[in-house]
């Protein structure tokens, strides 16, 4: 059974930095591209970066330059580091995991940014 499970959220102000994590068990991890996205309320699931088995990244331009992806597939752990962040950068920040056809989401980590 496949698990995937998000850490690191919290509450923060306005430009301060914040680092999320996520693991996976039951699957193959080093062959997985890792995706992050956030939903805040009322709003649409949006995605907020990807990481592909190589390692290379992508960000949409609303994160870019203020977010980075890393991954250890040793440690099977995937983090997002979030920095100079922003009150609309509020929202439950879902990791997913893509191995060929198959897709798992985890639970989910609120991160909330203040004033």
């Amino acid at each position: 059974q496949v698990q995937v499970l998000e850490s690191g959220g919290g509450l923060v102000q306005s430009g301060d930095s914040l680092r999320l994590s996520c693991t996976a068990s039951g699957t193959d991890f080093s062959r997985s591209t890792v995706g992050w996205y956030r939903q805040a309320p009322g709003k649409e699931r949006e995605w907020v970066g990807s990481i592909l088995n190589d390692g290379r990244a992508n960000h949409p331009t609303s994160v870019k330059g203020r977010f980075t992806l890393s991954r250890n597939n040793a440690l099977k752990t995937v983090n997002l580091q979030m920095n100079s962040l922003k009150i609309e950068d509020t929202g439950v920040y879902y990791c997913n995991f893509k191995t060929g056809a198959y897709s798992y989401w985890g639970q989910g980590t609120q991160v909330t940014v203040s004033t």
